[in-house]
């Protein structure tokens, strides 16, 4: 099957529909701290306290004050936002226009690891972009890591999605830039296709 004879995809969020740059985050914090910051963070890997912060186990507040702690330095929390949003670049209109399109025909959802810091910038970025008050107008549903309490690519995140709407493996496409949400998918009995870097999610369904 092509990606556009799917009755139901699942869209991953950063690099799938939003523009991301996480070596603008790696050079914010090193900038500001006078340390590599990829010690701590990189696209590839990272420290505890960020996997914690993904899956909602600590606040906003404790992740501020445990980073301080992991870098030893008495950053603001404001600085610390502005270093970690970063990474946030923008909403193409083109991509949205493709939600929109194929949404009319499709069951369509977004599942992102990301972090309430995280959610609210680009909450914010929607809407001065594009004047739209939420993403999630965009889904039948979009679910989001911090709120789940679990993460990709554990194969737990993806069945809770297939159970919860009735969804049957077999016909429904997971899309997302990381290889290794991509294996956790499949392990779940998804179909699903890794985009690559460069690649633009609207050519999948030209």
């Amino acid at each position: 099957m092509l990606p556009r004879d799917f009755p139901n995809i699942i869209f991953d969020l950063g690099g799938v529909l939003l523009n991301i740059d996480i070596p603008r985050t790696i050079a914010a914090f090193s900038e500001a701290i006078g340390k590599d910051f990829s010690r701590w963070y990189s696209q590839h890997k990272q420290s505890a306290l960020f996997d914690a912060f993904e899956i909602g186990k600590i606040t906003p507040e404790q992740f501020r004050q445990q980073l301080r702690q992991e870098l030893q330095t008495d950053l603001s929390d404001a600085e610390i936002d502005r270093c970690w949003n970063a990474m946030l670049i923008d909403f193409p209109q083109h991509r949205l226009a493709l939600l929109e399109e194929i949404g009319k025909k499709r069951r369509i959802f977004l599942l992102s690891n990301t972090n309430a810091i995280h959610k609210a910038a680009f909450d914010s970025l929607m809407q001065q972009q594009h004047g739209i008050e939420s993403f999630s107008s965009f889904f039948e549903q979009d679910y989001y890591s911090h709120l789940l309490g679990m993460r990709k690519p554990n194969a737990e995140i993806f069945l809770y999605l297939i159970e919860k709407h009735g969804l049957k493996p077999q016909e429904t496409l997971f899309i997302d830039d990381t290889l290794q949400h991509v294996e956790g998918a499949r392990k779940a009995g998804l179909q699903a296709l890794h985009l690559p870097q460069g690649k633009e999610v609207v050519e999948l369904f030209a």
